[in-house]
């Protein structure tokens, strides 16, 4: 799954795709990379995206957030229709907890609606995405973006993943999903600490128990790039931390935690994953391939 991010402060890539006409060529030379899926969003989610004050215990002003339903349309609309037009045969999916989004999205060519929030922030989006038939990924999130990084550890953070996951995809299929349209994402880096991440990639594996196909996103995220600027900091290099990052979690750029996504990813496609996401689709592909060809070694071997 290829990221193709059409905003203008996504912690990726800064903006570079904003632009219809940027985005849409960018989208078709992920394709052209090997991309099986893009996955295209108006709206970024990254940790402290600000969004309205909530109140307890509900996350429904989250729907306010930084971006309207109808600027993230203008947003998205364009690239999905001009990807389709140019690649009818090319899988689409939007990235969005906006119900009125995900629609619009579906009815221009989209097949997949990947919600970051798993159905919750919308309550609308699980009855919407029943009505329209379409596939749909259904990401697990503590909290919303402004609290990540104040947000207290769990005990056993694998754990909670998986059951909250299970109850998600139990309400799912209440509101109407059909159960072979659902994917679960753990949703790395969302709402979770950063040490929190490497339990849930090392026990990835667990998470089969759910009994639904697994997406892994953990392309460029600030957990790897913490763990990148620490063991550079140890060899003596000199980097220049994110300005994205806090003080007490140094990190380098987003744009230099490819090497790391791949590692990552690899663990991930390993460990059982089924769709992983990513910004750097070649590099993604030629990983994978030897991901692939030890799974196949494994199962020659039954192992």
């Amino acid at each position: 799954m290829g990221i193709l991010n059409v905003t203008p402060d996504s912690f990726s890539d800064g903006g570079l795709y904003h632009s219809a006409d940027a985005a849409i060529a960018h989208g078709l030379a992920l394709l052209d990379e090997g991309a099986d899926i893009l996955d295209i969003g108006g709206e970024s989610t990254r940790p402290g995206t600000p969004t309205e004050a909530a109140s307890a215990g509900s996350h429904a002003p989250a729907l306010a957030g930084a971006v309207s339903a109808q600027q993230e349309m203008e947003r998205i609309l364009p690239v999905i229709e001009a990807i389709r037009r140019q690649r009818p045969s090319s899988v689409l999916s939007i990235d969005t907890y906006k119900a009125q989004v995900a629609e619009a999205a579906v009815r221009a060519g989209a097949e997949i609606v990947n919600d970051v929030s798993g159905f919750t922030w919308d309550a609308a989006m699980a009855s919407t995405i029943a009505r329209l038939g379409c596939a749909a990924i259904l990401m697990h999130t503590r909290g919303l973006p402004h609290e990540w990084r104040s947000q207290p550890a769990a005990p056993d953070i694998v754990s909670l993943v998986r059951e909250e996951l299970r109850a998600g995809a139990a309400r799912a299929l209440d509101h109407g999903i059909s159960r072979r349209a659902l994917v679960l994402d753990p949703g790395f880096g969302f709402g979770k600490n950063f040490d929190e991440n490497y339990p849930l990639l090392a026990r990835f594996s667990e998470l089969h128990s759910l009994g639904y196909p697994l997406l892994a996103a953990v392309s460029r995220k600030s957990f790897l790039g913490r763990t990148v600027y620490q063991r550079l900091a140890q060899i003596g290099d000199q980097v220049e931390p994110s300005p994205l990052a806090a003080d007490s979690s140094a990190t380098v750029p987003p744009a230099a935690r490819d090497t790391a996504t791949l590692a990552a990813t690899v663990a991930a496609a390993l460990a059982g994953a089924h769709i992983v996401r990513v910004h750097a689709v070649r590099q993604a592909v030629e990983a994978l391939a030897i991901a692939d060809a030890i799974l196949a070694a494994q199962r020659s071997a039954g192992l």
